[in-house]
């Protein structure tokens, strides 16, 4: 493993502390043939009014992956309402929830679209794909909660993290180091049809090709529940380890199949996989000694005052790991925002330049280090491991942010 210098070393100071990671100091600039207003002069377009700007968020509150959409957009929320872009603007969020429907998201988007400036959040790997035309053409920034290869390929989006290949294949770098794989061992990976599993997949083709693995392809749709079929096709297979790029529905139903058939093996997950939900549910036990998930983020033990913060804004709530990805993409376009006002240019041509702009992002230790956003490329080369436990967000750390074998090689 190749540590990375930037994770968990900075404690951040949560979502909630004024100018969050890249504070602007100064009042708007001036510049010519800007709108005028308390604001300053800074030339503008769509999605700014007066001292106001309004981001787009498009999330899942109700379909598989609703916990997790929750927890990010109450994050985007909480950020917002403590931060303004340069000192001067407020931002509000238009949230619509698409229920993880590709057609729902592009009927949302079209709805909002003459209204925002940026989208500060799109969940899920179908949408951002279906929306892909539309935010091109629009010259929209956009930071997705979802992590597949192909939205790296879209101008202006952010994916926050590494791509889901780079990601598992961190993933099985720690499986092998801590000798829960072996090379020549056999995996059987389920995951969702469409960009999200499909990427993750290509992580583990990869890493079966460099490491001589025996792989069991399991292919199914984000409707499918019950894992039984695949987890006894595994067995009977005789696999040394379960990935998985599903959600945490798909997860549960793995975990108590195979604790039923007596398939005593690790599973490791794509970050989205778990919810601390689960930890409540019959396969509590199984998933706290056998899961691990490969993650762009940190646990809440390096967040203490994000937590905090959290907890007293939702006290009904019981935060996930979300709550730090939706923080670090908020804290990620406030720094392009920032950077966007400095210019005297809060256009959307001024955003995205801006955006391409923006290298080695700093979150403050919220997300891995990123590189940068190239098109085609894995913003961030790192990722931590962590395991299910009885602790706020559900994980405990069982590896800081590092860089395995396979990931230059993967990221392109």
């Amino acid at each position: 493993m190749k540590l990375g210098k930037g994770s968990r070393s900075a404690v951040v100071v949560a979502a909630v502390v004024v100018a969050a990671a890249s504070g602007c100091s100064t009042k708007a600039p001036e510049s010519s043939g800007s709108a005028e207003g308390e604001a300053g002069d800074v030339t503008t377009d769509i999605g700014v009014e007066g001292d106001t700007i309004t981001l787009g968020v498009l999330t899942d509150l109700t379909g598989v992956f609703a916990a997790l959409g929750k927890d990010i957009t109450n994050a985007n929320e909480l950020f917002w309402k403590d931060n303004k872009v340069c000192d001067t603007y407020s931002v509000e969020l238009d949230v619509q929830d698409t229920g993880y429907v590709p057609q729902q998201g592009v009927q949302l988007y079209s709805g909002m679209k003459d209204s925002v400036l940026a989208m500060q959040q799109t969940i899920g790997s179908p949408i951002n794909t279906a929306l892909a035309p539309e935010y091109e053409a629009d010259q929209i920034v956009n930071f997705p909660s979802a992590w597949s290869k192909t939205l790296t390929e879209i101008p202006g989006t952010g994916v926050v993290g590494a791509t889901y290949d780079v990601e598992i294949a961190n993933g099985y770098d720690y499986m092998f180091q801590e000798g829960l794989l072996k090379e020549g061992d056999t995996v059987g990976h389920i995951y969702f049809e469409g960009e999200y599993g499909a990427n993750g997949l290509a992580g583990s083709q990869a890493v079966a090709e460099e490491k001589g693995l025996e792989l069991v392809e399991a292919q199914i749709k984000s409707t499918d529940q019950d894992m039984s079929a695949q987890v006894t096709q595994f067995k009977a297979a005789g696999v040394d380890m379960i990935a998985l790029t599903v959600a945490p529905g798909q997860l549960a139903s793995v975990a108590a199949v195979a604790e039923a058939q007596g398939l005593d093996v690790p599973i490791l997950g794509s970050n989205p996989v778990f919810a601390p939900g689960l930890l409540q549910g019959p396969a509590a036990n199984w998933l706290k000694s056998h899961l691990y998930v490969a993650s762009p983020v940190s646990a809440f033990d390096a967040n203490p005052d994000l937590l905090d913060a959290y907890e007293a804004e939702y006290p009904d709530a019981t935060p996930s790991l979300g709550v730090i990805v939706g923080t670090g993409m908020s804290t990620l376009m406030k720094e392009v925002l920032d950077s966007a006002c400095e210019n005297g240019d809060l256009t959307r041509q001024g955003v995205l330049d801006a955006f391409d702009g923006l290298e080695e992002a700093d979150t403050g230790g919220l997300v891995v280090p990123i590189r940068g956003f190239e098109l085609g490329k894995s913003p961030s080369l790192e990722s931590f491991v962590l395991q299910p436990a009885d602790v706020p967000g559900g994980a405990k750390v069982a590896a800081e942010a590092f860089e395995g074998e396979f990931a230059a090689k993967i990221a392109g």
